[in-house]
């Protein structure tokens, strides 16, 4: 018999945190409107949180195929918000609304091993692609975030914001903690369908130069060390968003910072170029 959600976070209090903060994060998605009904998913890696007593874990499902082989995930360990589930369920019962997996030895199947037999987002495939990818290069990045923020999806709708960097210019301009909070700025993906291999190659290819990516009239791809950090990125872009939008419909075109003052707070604060 499997434990329970209460008996696998108890004696825990490291990864019993990290679920909590996942919880969290899910609640704040909720709370602003970023995730509609079952919209968005979280895919976070554990594997430092595990201990003897639950790589010992049977699995509780048959073996599944995650459809790449992705060999940087042997054995590695993720939480993954279920598919179907809401993110508002979530936030209350993070054990009842997602799952923890493990990656077997031939890179290709996963099984799950808690709490229940939830099967993962749709979109685990896009997920692990990009953790794979972390543990290749030697990312401390732990945590992937997709979501729905209103704002910004908003903005994707205007082709003349999805030209290279417009829109990182753009948001970095309306207020000065975006470029210190996010200053990778916004990668963009023209559409594509979701759960594409398309898709999820093109967000790869956009993360190796940006932490947040804009998928086209559609959400955003977040990563970051944890989920809250990732959080805030999407949440700081959100804000100039949201900044931009006013001005607008007050009427007029927002000045935004000059490239001279954003220069002098990327070399007072050390940001990237």
């Amino acid at each position: 018999m499997n434990m329970d959600s209460k008996s696998i976070l108890n004696g825990r209090p490291a990864l019993s945190l990290k679920i909590e903060q996942i919880a969290e994060a899910a609640g704040y998605l909720w709370q602003k409107g970023w995730a509609e009904r079952n919209g968005g998913n979280i895919t976070v890696n554990i594997t430092e949180y595990v201990d003897d007593a639950i790589r010992q874990l049977p699995a509780i499902c048959e073996e599944n195929p995650i459809g790449l082989t992705l060999p940087h995930l042997k054995g590695q360990y993720f939480y993954c918000k279920g598919t179907g589930k809401r993110m508002r369920d979530l936030a209350r019962y993070p054990m009842d609304n997602g799952s923890i997996i493990r990656i077997l030895d031939d890179c290709a199947h996963y099984v799950i091993v808690a709490d229940q037999q939830v099967m993962p987002t749709s979109e685990l495939p896009s997920h692990l692609l990009v953790h794979n990818w972390f543990l290749e290069i030697g990312s401390p990045y732990r945590a992937t975030l997709h979501t729905h923020p209103i704002e910004l999806v908003a903005m994707s709708h205007n082709k003349d914001f999805l030209k290279k960097d417009v829109l990182s210019q753009l948001l970095w301009s309306m207020i000065p903690e975006t470029k210190a909070f996010c200053p990778k700025g916004l990668g963009i993906v023209n559409y594509q369908l979701p759960g594409s291999t398309i898709l999820a190659q093109s967000t790869l290819k956009e993360l190796q130069e940006y932490d947040v990516v804009m998928w086209e009239k559609h959400g955003v791809f977040a990563v970051d060390e944890d989920i809250m950090k990732a959080f805030d990125q999407v949440d700081v872009l959100c804000k100039s968003a949201q900044i931009y939008i006013s001005a607008k419909n007050m009427g007029f075109e927002p000045d935004g910072m000059s490239q001279e003052q954003m220069k002098e707070m990327t070399i007072a604060f050390h940001l990237p170029k």
